[in-house]
């Protein structure tokens, strides 16, 4: 405690101020110590050079003072020394020191000369400065504490060239030799330390002017090497870039993440609590989480209806805005420095009348002369479906079922049951699940409303019509589709395939590459996409998504992680995917970690989300196209990783592209996987 200490740590808000200017001194003690030494009727006492002159106490803040130089005569200038002591009884107990430094400036500037474009090995003259870029003066600057040794100028070029004291001997000064040096412009500093190392600040930050070197090259003389570089072909801009923008951010507010803050302000509000476009729905929802009964469905209803209002949120009213970008990715993405106004600038451009080019394309072919109705009842286009389409893609929830998690909530409810799962042995049999109890009203809300959620046949169909692809397994009966998207996968795969095709040309500095061979495999399958946008194309997603976003939350409690003993240094994006990954292990499934099968579902998203609201029968430009593998470079190649862990496929293969079944591959690794 303070008073077995013998020292005291004595703050100051700046250790560089003018005659004009204050510094504020405060007693480094935690609230603890502060309270011991009020009980023993102890005092903070500071002083400055031994004096209490300009001195003045900050109201509520016992333990600070403020210091304004107030010489009675000539100047303050100089070195001046603060002090602390901490006293009991007019006696001792601690004290401490720090050193303040009042000068006639604080504004510096680094001036170098010559300030033009100078040749490599040319001598650069750096010179400490004010503001105003003129010289310091002799008496009452640094100059006058750099004489006495109490400062000291440590100069920085980024190890670039050498620096060495000026001829004249002048010590705000220092030669910069540029000697080996490559063109360019360079930045120069100087930072201003005293005795024991420590870098003088003001109040705002610490002193380190700095100044700018630019350095050209040397003309080349006889026998000099050239150094020569190639570089990849420059990115010509494209109308159809600020979709994609719009398509990260939808997908990234309908995040794991984003949905689980969500909820979390619905069941849990805090005062103050925000709820973006509908406050007055979801302040009703929160105001319903305090007054729902402990028993009955009430919790898992509520749970329901907030997931359903945070899809209306950041899926149907994610057109508004964009935001959770990173600007800094979102320009490098784009191959220009933009800003998220200059997006939203462009994208209004782009929608034009307010529509994606692609559905007024669809408007004027096939829905000519139809008026645009807000009520589902009446005769006409739903205008909600074209002036703000959702953008949620079912192959998300394809992955995500094939990563178990439907399957795993499946066998946590059969136990809450206290129903035998199938096989000789449950694995579950042995696991009390009295630590699911703070979840029993939910989970027993969600058993309940298991005759009103989507079954897995009826994703299955979907499945097939929307991508061509099955799930196989015992829940799932031979299905008889009417309409089967069969040529997808190949389309699809094939274009994945020239995406890693272009990306090794697009890489090769000595070739240009050639963007037709994608932007005819983007026409295949934004085609192949557009003929299954039927039957339940726009609400199935819809429901899928909102029950497995309820499955990923429940899964994501800790009650979960307890009954199941999941394991917890396994470094996981989203905190739902440690109880199926044991689940799998528990009940001998695929030993492939749902992290691959979650990267697919997510960036298979984004990806085929750009394919099919993107206008591309009308696009001849190759330039479009290299754009568009450019952007998506991320969660194409993220893709292509994903799908080779899970099926042990490489897509990449120079030779064949794969298009069987990923379910196929699947059956095959876990039959492998069980016969070991």
């Amino acid at each position: 405690m303070i008073m077995k200490t013998k020292t005291a740590e004595l703050q100051l808000s700046a250790n560089a101020i003018t005659q004009r200017q204050s510094v504020v001194l405060r007693a480094d003690l935690s609230d603890l110590e502060w309270e011991e030494l009020e009980a023993k009727k102890g005092q903070i006492e500071f002083s400055v050079d031994n004096k209490t002159d300009g001195l003045a106490p900050i109201a509520n803040d016992p333990r600070a003072m403020t210091w304004t130089p107030t010489p009675p005569t000539g100047t303050a200038l100089g070195i001046h020394t603060a002090r602390v002591r901490l006293t009991v009884d007019t006696k001792p107990i601690a004290a401490g020191e720090a050193r303040i430094h009042v000068v006639e400036t604080t504004a510096l500037n680094v001036s170098v000369d010559p300030a033009t474009e100078v040749e490599e090995g040319t001598l650069i003259k750096l010179q400490i400065t004010d503001a105003s870029g003129s010289a310091l003066p002799a008496t009452g600057s640094y100059l006058t504490l750099l004489g006495t040794g109490d400062l000291r100028l440590e100069w920085d070029t980024a190890n670039q060239g050498t620096t060495g004291p000026d001829p004249s001997g002048a010590l705000d000064r220092t030669v910069w030799n540029t000697a080996g040096m490559r063109h360019g412009t360079y930045n120069v500093s100087a930072r201003l330390v005293d005795t024991s190392g420590r870098a003088l600040r003001t109040a705002a930050a610490p002193l380190t002017p700095t100044g700018a070197g630019k350095i050209k090259a040397s003309p080349p003389a006889k026998g000099d090497t050239l150094r020569v570089a190639l570089q990849r072909s420059a990115a010509v801009r494209t109308r159809e870039q600020p979709l994609w923008s719009l398509i990260r951010s939808c997908t990234t507010a309908i995040g794991g993440s984003n949905y689980t803050s969500f909820i979390e302000r619905v069941l849990c509000p805090q005062p103050g609590t925000s709820f973006g476009n509908l406050p007055a729905r979801a302040t009703r929802l929160s105001r319903e989480a305090r007054d729902v009964e402990t028993y009955g469905v009430g919790a898992y209803g509520l749970l329901k209806t907030a997931t359903q209002v945070f899809l209306l949120l950041e899926c149907g009213g994610c057109h508004a805005e964009i935001k959770d970008l990173d600007i800094d990715e979102e320009s490098a993405r784009l191959g220009e420095t933009v800003t998220i106004q200059q997006i939203v600038d462009r994208l209004g451009v782009y929608l034009g009348s307010g529509h994606l080019p692609y559905i007024d394309r669809v408007l004027d072919n096939a829905f000519r002369g139809q008026k645009e109705i807000t009520r589902p009842h009446c005769y006409g286009v739903l205008s909600s479906r074209i002036q703000v389409p959702c953008l949620l893609e079912l192959i998300w929830s394809y992955w995500h079922e094939e990563g178990m998690l439907v399957q795993t909530m499946g066998a946590i409810t059969r136990r809450f049951q206290n129903v035998r799962g199938p096989g000789d042995r449950d694995p579950l049999a042995h696991l009390e699940i009295d630590p699911l109890r703070p979840l029993n009203n939910l989970l027993w809300g969600y058993i309940q409303d298991e005759w009103n959620l989507l079954t897995v046949k009826r994703r299955a169909y979907e499945y097939d019509h929307h991508y061509g692809m099955a799930i196989y397994g015992k829940a799932v009966p031979p299905l008889q589709p009417a309409d089967s998207r069969s040529k997808f996968l190949e389309g699809f795969h094939n274009l994945l395939h020239a995406s890693s095709n272009f990306f090794k040309e697009d890489n090769d500095t000595t070739v240009i590459a050639d963007g037709f061979p994608l932007l005819n495999a983007l026409k295949e399958v934004h085609l192949l996409l557009a003929q299954g946008a039927h039957n339940q194309f726009g609400d199935l997603p819809w429901t899928a998504r909102t029950e497995m976003l309820m499955q990923q939350w429940l899964l994501s409690r800790p009650e979960m992680r307890d009954f199941l003993q999941s394991r917890a240094m396994v470094p996981y994006k989203e905190p739902w995917m440690a109880p199926v990954d044991t689940m799998k292990a528990l009940q001998g499934w695929s030993n492939i970690t749902v992290t691959h099968f979650r990267d697919l579902g997510v960036y298979g998203e984004q990806i085929l989300l750009s394919v099919r609201y993107g206008d591309w029968i009308d696009i001849n430009d190759e330039d479009s196209a290299k754009n568009w593998a450019r952007y998506w470079r991320p969660e194409i190649q993220g893709y292509l990783h994903a799908y080779r862990a899970v099926t042990g496929v490489d897509l990449t293969n120079p030779d064949a592209v794969d298009h069987t079944m990923p379910t196929v591959h699947l059956q095959k690794r876990l039959a492998m996987q069980r016969a070991r």
